[in-house]
């Protein structure tokens, strides 16, 4: 699509669609590509699974160096994944860290670093379990519904922000209320909200 405003979202089904859906917009080359991941785990497993797409993604080209990795989980990654990170030159801010500073700042600090084409992954699963029951590996202790609703718009927002997805959602697995499902929908539309508003960075 040549139009420079045009954003695509895609929605999963587990994080796999991540390797797929980047490669298939940057025409299988990831030279200018950058990355931004919002996910408990640092997804760099060996092999083919949900679990490795960051990995898979650097194995064909992505510059780790353009990677940057929000709300990684202490307690839920091996530490041979947070070493391997620290040795492909990732940055990782910690879901300890977020508190840190706004989520407007880490976003724009994220973008910096991943360049002008970038493609945001959203595992859900970063996310509390009390707001997210539907990912299989989402944890106590994640991000708010709020939270996410704040990223969703503020990722949006940013030119360099090509495609967007959201995986590890299972909807057999929701809640009665269906509130996975609902904050991801909630999410997408904040996204076009954040559209509206396009920042001219």
């Amino acid at each position: 699509n040549h139009n420079s405003n045009a954003l695509l979202v895609a929605v999963g089904g587990d994080n796999s669609i991540t390797y797929s859906v980047m490669q298939a917009i940057n025409n299988n080359d990831l030279s200018d590509a950058g990355l931004i991941t919002f996910d408990a785990h640092f997804d760099l497993r060996d092999g083919v699974s949900n679990g490795s797409p960051v990995r898979r993604l650097i194995d064909a080209g992505l510059n780790p160096k353009r990677i940057v990795q929000i709300g990684i989980a202490d307690f839920a990654n091996s530490n041979i994944y947070a070493k391997r990170a620290k040795d492909f030159g990732i940055t990782v801010i910690p879901r300890s860290d977020i508190h840190k500073s706004s989520i407007n700042q880490i976003i724009s600090d994220a973008v910096k670093i991943a360049g002008e084409n970038v493609y945001v992954d959203i595992d859900v699963d970063v996310c509390d379990r009390a707001v997210a029951p539907a990912c299989p590996a989402s944890v106590p202790g994640g991000i708010s519904a709020n939270q996410l609703r704040l990223i969703a718009r503020e990722v949006g927002k940013y030119k360099q922000v090509k495609a967007i997805d959201f995986t590890e959602v299972d909807s057999t697995k929701d809640s009665q209320d269906m509130r996975t499902t609902r904050l991801v929908a909630l999410s997408i539309l904040e996204i076009a909200a954040g559209r509206l508003r396009q920042y001219n960075v």
